[in-house]
């Protein structure tokens, strides 16, 4: 098969894309042929060798994406060759085949296509769990969004709008501060405003929202000045730096919860899998979560696509077709 791999640590430049020997499937995966491959920042980190890597080179990033399936083990009945399925934490995705852990293995309607699957999955089931799990976001909320713009930011915007809520976003630029508009905020905030000061005045009660949603980290004390007495905010990731420490007295103080947020513990079994995405795939179908802006690059250039992934331009998912 052909695979996008690398040998050593380094810029997009260490990507080559090359002829290596199919995956050896056990009783418990399925082969799968890859029909779109989405890609994360989490790829560009472990292609730099910031993030851990087992085994030995040559490396294959890639972590979700759907496909076909080509071949089954005889015990399993549910799953048949030929199905469509889509997957995600099923590493090597960036081959033209892949081992799919069959606890792993998400069937895939008819109508949702490869690409919007492999866009989805990540991000989505991220924006699922944010939403539904680590603040339960009712009608009449007021929610504060970082990273409006981003992958997670636009589909945590609609999930959260899709469930009465109003939404106020955070982005760096006029430009993204546009694709949160389209995304369906209420309002967006540059992050060089006094933005703590806007959020404030833009609640109906002037005294904040009652959930932050921070993926930046280094902006954690200022989402707890942005929310109001009881209020909550979601520490989910740390993209502008490391959180600075947060003494409990304040808490205990102001009656604000501080709860933190990781996919992997809330996607925990195959039905979870499942009823998490059946649920995005049900509001793509309903028309209440768009993907209107997805990139694609062929596998054989994923360098291209980690280069627009690196530069903070691209707007939309990035896939890569093999």
């Amino acid at each position: 098969m052909k695979a996008l791999i690398f040998e050593q640590f380094g810029g997009p430049e260490v990507l080559q894309y090359k002829e290596i020997p199919d995956p050896i499937v056990d009783s418990e995966q399925l082969l799968v042929r890859t029909k779109a491959i989405g890609l994360n920042f989490a790829d560009v980190y472990r292609r730099k060798g910031n993030y851990h890597l087992a085994g030995n080179p040559p490396y294959i990033l890639g972590y979700e994406g759907s496909g076909i399936v080509e071949s089954v083990p005889e015990h399993i009945q549910h799953i048949q060759i030929g199905d469509r399925i889509a997957f995600a934490d099923v590493p090597f995705a960036n081959a033209e085949l892949v081992a799919v852990p069959i606890d792993r293995a998400i069937p895939l309607p008819a109508d949702i296509s490869f690409e919007h699957a492999a866009g989805l999955l990540l991000q989505g089931m991220t924006a699922h769990y944010l939403a539904n799990d680590s603040y339960p976001v009712q009608a009449g909320d007021e929610v504060l969004i970082h990273a409006a713009a981003g992958g997670v930011g636009q589909l945590l915007i609609q999930l959260c709008k899709s469930k009465g809520a109003r939404v106020i976003g955070l982005t760096s630029s006029e430009a993204k501060k546009q694709v949160a508009l389209d995304a369906g905020a209420d309002e967006v905030i540059l992050y060089s405003k006094d933005w703590v000061q806007e959020v404030l005045q833009w609640s109906n009660e002037k005294d904040g929202v009652q959930v932050a949603y921070d993926s930046v980290g280094s902006t954690l004390m200022d989402s707890f000045a942005a929310v109001r007495i009881k209020g909550t905010v979601v520490f989910y990731g740390m993209a502008g730096g490391d959180p600075a420490p947060v003494d409990p007295r304040m808490l205990m103080d102001t009656s604000k919860t501080l709860t933190g947020g990781d996919l992997w513990n809330h996607v925990t079994s195959l039905d979870n899998r499942i009823k998490r995405a059946h649920d995005l795939f049900g509001a793509l179908r309903e028309g209440s979560l768009k993907m209107d802006t997805l990139t694609s690059f062929s596998l054989k250039d994923g360098a291209e696509a980690h280069r627009l992934l690196e530069s903070r331009q691209s707007i939309g998912k990035i896939l890569l077709i093999p």
